[in-house]
């Protein structure tokens, strides 16, 4: 990484790092979302609250600090696109001003696919709205998406985007382990149940 894409990385990590569901939550006077359900400060999560208009604002917020880090930073370069992309979706799920226990940058992650490579963000849509249908499992129908993004990415030839997406995919599974684990335990929340 040359010199010159550090300031994309640092600016889309701090863009990625507000953390829209803390803040929209305790300002609705509901408290902290981190101690309901998963602790997580993601839409499903504020979804637990009972609120979907907060939990809708919440995904849109979290998706498109992802695209306007891309878009931003892609009107200087291509390259600090997809280094600024890379530091949203970081910042989303390692914010420094909640000690580094963010999202598990699902919403970041589409919106960051959605300023670089929208067609594939329609594919990951429609994925994960079958999954969520048919299953009912928020986590279940993100990781099966996150799987096959990279694949359509490398598919419509661009190599460099589908890198990002492996690495970024992958840490989505990681983020995701708890969950993994309690899908094939049968124990997984299903979308919209209460915590």
């Amino acid at each position: 990484m040359t010199y010159s894409l550090i300031p994309a990385l640092v600016f889309g990590y701090l863009l990625g790092s507000i953390p829209f569901g803390l803040l929209l939550t305790r300002a609705a006077g509901l408290g902290d979302v981190r101690k309901i359900g998963s602790g997580n400060i993601g839409a499903t999560n504020v979804l637990r609250t009972g609120n979907k208009g907060l939990a809708a604002a919440t995904l849109l917020l979290d998706a498109l600090k992802g695209t306007a880090a891309v878009l931003i930073a892609g009107h200087f370069a291509p390259e600090m696109a997809i280094w600024a992309g890379l530091g949203a979706f970081l910042g989303h799920l390692f914010p420094a001003w909640l000690g580094f226990k963010g999202g598990k940058g699902v919403a970041t992650y589409l919106g960051v696919l959605i300023g670089l490579a929208w067609q594939v963000a329609l594919i990951f849509a429609v994925v994960w709205l079958v999954m969520a249908f048919l299953f009912r499992y928020s986590s279940l129908a993100a990781l099966t998406a996150a799987v096959i993004v990279p694949v359509a990415l490398y598919v419509l030839g661009t190599p460099q985007i589908a890198a990002l997406f492996v690495a970024m995919s992958v840490i989505v599974f990681i983020k995701h382990r708890e969950n993994i684990s309690r899908l094939l335990a049968g124990t997984e929340g299903k979308i919209g149940a209460k915590g």
